[in-house]
């Protein structure tokens, strides 16, 4: 089933988005979601000047392939815009197999894994009245959890929050269904980071005494806090119960998280601006957050983000992902599609679409109960209206831009400059203009690696009974203290050692267990105190090390040997 045509269409019923339709020589389309928030015609762009020529002619039954092609073929690998493009086509892959198959999407993925997806929405208010009122509103429609943000007291305006004032762009009204203002360049917003942390946590506690402990909240910080103040945000929110604390620092410095996870146990979700799986590696693999936010539409399609869920199903990490308004309908589906396929799926997040985009968008994604589910029609079970969306040309969008009360720009998406002055954590390399992270053991491994030395350390009282070095405690291999081995305290009889030689290496000599069998037996030769022959306490070795308390002398670790001989009577 080869491809025929590639086609890629940009509208804008109430928001922006882009989408990418392939169509097979046999008929069958597929739709795939490469909408970028403020990007969108450069997105746009690549899949049209780019991936277009090399995708027709394709099969379009090939997925991995391609996306391996696309992804490991040009010179360019990761970020935004490409992986926005890669998993359009991804994704309109999914779409055509499924609908060739017969079977609605999530059938291929392995079938679905619950009844629905859980969804939580977006309660947000001005003050706590509106606030409150905000979660009725959600509540009556059915959901079971909730975003809460709010204004924050000498603030204008607050990211997040749908009734706050649109500054230099002149729109007072709510927007619910699009945060990006629609105008030549992006709004600019006042921040205090002080005066957010003093209200926060009593915003959380008047919610919670009035609605209850059952009630699912989350809360996304936007990236706005340090380490340090986002450990404090998220220690002060503990007594709430929180679902989620989302975003609390820019991610891109992964081994930030560290800190944030030492002081507060209330569960992190981060990477809805991530879009491999190597921006998870550190994060990941140290268990530093909890839920794993990379959207379809932005992480390489459903190819893309089942690698990257599949990777943190291996650390009990659940996904929750991204899925506001500038995630087209179609995107919306295939996280639906996947989630419910997904065992580790946590929770989706999901903010209705204006009226116009559903028109234009025919999905058929049914919510009920506070969750979302896939209908039984082949593919995605969505459909494009291309009629009515070339009568909703695009227009420039932006999301607001962020300063400090004096000014400063202040963190949004990315992380603050790279520090230029060698400090705490930071070494400086050859080669390297600026002072680089220092490979730092997190403070959990260290203790766990002082245990295990502790436990294989020779002990410092040595017994007077067998061999004049064995230790106390029968059983125990020679110590591995490098300092202990050149003082010669590495040594002795031990009637359950197992066999060891020696080895060179960079970093010295050391003992490995030797196969069974490999060291000949070896016989004559004096007896030991513990009687056995060829005693390592007084190896007839030609190396000498000096002499041990008692005259005897003291063994050089590399001539240990086992005693093989018989035990005397």
């Amino acid at each position: 089933m080869l491809i025929d045509r590639v086609d890629v269409n940009v509208t804008s019923p109430g928001r922006n988005f882009v989408t990418l339709k392939i169509t097979t020589k046999d008929g069958i389309t597929g739709y795939g979601d490469a909408t970028l928030n403020g990007r969108e015609l450069s997105v746009a762009s690549y899949l049209r000047d780019h991936l277009a020529p090399l995708l027709t002619g394709r099969d379009a039954h090939l997925i991995e392939d391609t996306w391996q092609y696309l992804y490991r073929g040009g010179y360019w690998r990761r970020g935004p815009v490409t992986m926005a493009a890669i998993a359009a086509v991804d994704t309109a892959l999914w779409d055509i197999k499924a609908k060739a198959a017969g079977m609605p999407l999530y059938q291929l993925l392995g079938g679905a894994g619950r009844d629905r997806c859980l969804v939580y929405g977006h309660a947000s208010g001005a003050d706590l009245p509106e606030l409150k009122e905000s979660i009725h509103e959600h509540l009556e429609l059915g959901f079971r959890a909730i975003r809460i943000q709010t204004g924050v007291p000498g603030l204008d305006s607050v990211y997040g929050v749908a009734s706050s004032k649109a500054a230099s762009v002149g729109d007072s009204g709510r927007y619910d269904y699009e945060p990006a203002r629609r105008s030549a360049r992006p709004a600019e917003e006042r921040w205090d980071t002080r005066a957010y942390l003093r209200h926060v946590p009593s915003v959380f506690e008047e919610v919670r005494n009035t609605f209850g402990e059952e009630l699912a909240l989350l809360h996304d910080a936007h990236h706005r806090l340090t380490p340090l103040q986002a450990a404090r945000l998220g220690k002060s929110l503990e007594p709430y119960d929180l679902f989620w604390l989302e975003d609390v620092t820019p991610a891109e410095n992964q081994e930030a998280l560290r800190l944030v996870r030492q002081h507060t146990i209330t569960p992190l979700a981060i990477g809805e601006v991530f879009n491999t799986i190597w921006d998870y590696q550190t994060l990941i693999s140290e268990q530093l957050i909890d839920y794993v936010r990379s959207p379809v539409t932005h992480a390489g399609g459903i190819t893309g983000v089942k690698k990257i869920a599949d990777y943190a199903a291996m650390y009990q990490i659940k996904t929750g992902m991204h899925g506001p308004t500038d995630v087209s309908p179609v995107g919306q589906a295939a996280a639906v599609h996947l989630g419910i396929a997904l065992h580790n799926f946590g929770i989706q997040e999901y903010m209705i679409h204006s009226e116009r985009t559903r028109e234009v968008f025919g999905s058929t994604l049914e919510f009920a109960d506070g969750g979302l589910k896939p209908s039984d029609e082949p593919g995605l079970g969505v459909h494009l209206d291309e009629r009515l969306a070339a009568d909703h040309p695009y227009e420039p969008a932006y999301l607001p831009t962020n300063r400090l009360l004096d000014g400063t720009v202040h963190d949004w998406w990315s992380c603050s400059a790279a520090p230029r002055r060698a400090g705490p954590g930071l070494v400086r390399r050859p080669g390297a203009a600026f002072p680089q992270p220092a490979v730092v053991t997190p403070p959990f491994r260290r203790a766990r690696l002082f245990r295990a030395r502790r436990a294989t350390r020779p002990r410092r009282a040595l017994a007077r009974t067998g061999c004049p070095r064995t230790p106390a405690r029968a059983g125990v291999p020679p110590g591995r203290s490098r300092r202990r081995r050149r003082r010669g305290r590495t040594a002795g009889c031990r009637a359950r050692t197992p066999r060891w030689r020696w080895r060179d290496s960079r970093r010295g000599r050391r003992r490995r267990r030797s196969p069974a069998g490999r060291d000949p037996p070896r016989s004559g030769g004096r007896a030991g105190r513990c009687g056995r022959t060829r005693c390592s306490a007084i190896s007839s070795a030609p190396r000498r090390r000096g002499r041990a308390r008692g005259g005897r002398r003291r063994p050089d670790p590399r001539d240990w040997r086992p005693c093989r001989g018989p035990r005397s009577p």
